[in-house]
């Protein structure tokens, strides 16, 4: 398996890398904003993509989003492809864009927002803290990318300031050291509270 950072060879690849994020969405039944293959292809061609490839088979990946003039970036739309689940492939992916992330924007803040209890695991073992989202980027074009999530109303009804999404953040020039030994069930009691706050009031 090969985990490289992707370039004008692998442009061929953004169709699957749409598709694979729509079913996984899909299968599971959370909220996701789309990509195009144009969008996919833009992250490539500036280096802000790692790939992961078996042989020519595609196996996963992740890009750059950068916000605020450099000032924050996101890792987003990470993916592994079916066939290569449950193999820690995506710590590795995760791993590698945020290495690329702090290579090239090394005084950005890096964020996330994921609904994933996964993800915000491999976001806490790297540094990241849960934050509100009042700490993650103001840009308006991050956010209009929610457009096309299905929970999008709520993001609205509450002002930008929650979701179902849980904001997670790294600060560079935080010198706080970070406790990796996280416990799964904060992550999941906190979604748990999310998710019966907000679908209730969806469904009243």
């Amino acid at each position: 398996m090969d985990i490289l950072i992707a370039d004008a060879s692998h442009i061929k690849y953004a169709q699957v890398i749409c598709d694979t994020l729509a079913e996984s969405a899909k299968v599971r039944g959370t909220g996701i904003a789309k990509r195009t293959p144009e969008y996919i292809i833009k992250r490539i061609q500036n280096g802000n993509g790692v790939i992961a490839l078996d042989g020519d088979r595609f196996a996963g990946f992740c890009y750059i989003e950068v916000w605020g003039h450099q000032k924050y970036v996101a890792n987003s739309g990470l993916i592994v492809h079916p066939d290569y689940r449950k193999q820690g492939l995506a710590k590795k992916i995760k791993k590698s864009i945020f290495d690329l992330s702090r290579k090239k924007f090394p005084d950005a803040k890096i964020f996330g927002i994921t609904t994933g209890l996964a993800v915000m695991k491999m976001n806490y073992e790297l540094g990241y803290q849960p934050v509100t989202f009042s700490e993650l980027t103001d840009d308006p074009e991050f956010w209009k990318g929610c457009q096309t999530c299905k929970n999008f109303d709520i993001l609205t009804r509450t002002e930008r300031k929650m979701c179902l999404c849980t904001g997670m953040l790294y600060d560079p020039s935080d010198p706080k050291k970070q406790d990796k030994n996280i416990d799964r069930k904060s992550f999941e009691r906190l979604k748990s509270i999310k998710e019966s706050l907000f679908l209730k009031k969806k469904k009243s």
